[in-house]
């Protein structure tokens, strides 16, 4: 089993800058697939952006495109979402999952492993 764990949430500003780490635990997370989630308050959980297992593919959802870069440290065990020109709707806690589907994955229920999230506020 997959134990994962985010940090590096806080609050920031409008235009700022943050990094989300998740570190995995027990086992490897070199052959999974990993992506980001996010969830604000009263909405659905929504699909942010996805690694593939080597770190060659990657796929974003429109709204963060050219703004959040995913990046994955397999000897490290570690995923990376890299968070740039924050606005106030990205305002959400954010968790990591692993996933063994091949390919770049987008739906949560292709996800076998989750971590239980870090918040995210950006203030206007």
């Amino acid at each position: 089993q997959v134990q994962l764990v985010e940090s590096g949430g806080g609050l920031v500003q409008a235009g700022g800058s943050l990094r989300l780490s998740c570190s995995a635990a027990r086992r490897t997370i070199s052959g999974y697939a990993m992506g980001w989630f996010r969830q604000a308050p009263g909405k659905e959980r929504e699909f942010v952006g996805v690694v593939n297992w080597s770190g060659s593919s990657t796929l974003y959802v429109d709204s963060v495109k050219g703004r959040f870069t995913i990046s994955r440290d397999n000897a490290r065990d570690t995923v990376y979402l890299q968070m740039n020109g924050l606005k106030p709707e990205d305002t959400a806690a954010y968790s990591c999952a692993a996933s063994s589907f091949a390919g770049i994955p987008a739906s949560p229920l292709q996800y076998e492993y989750w971590g239980q999230g870090t918040q995210v506020t950006v203030s206007s």
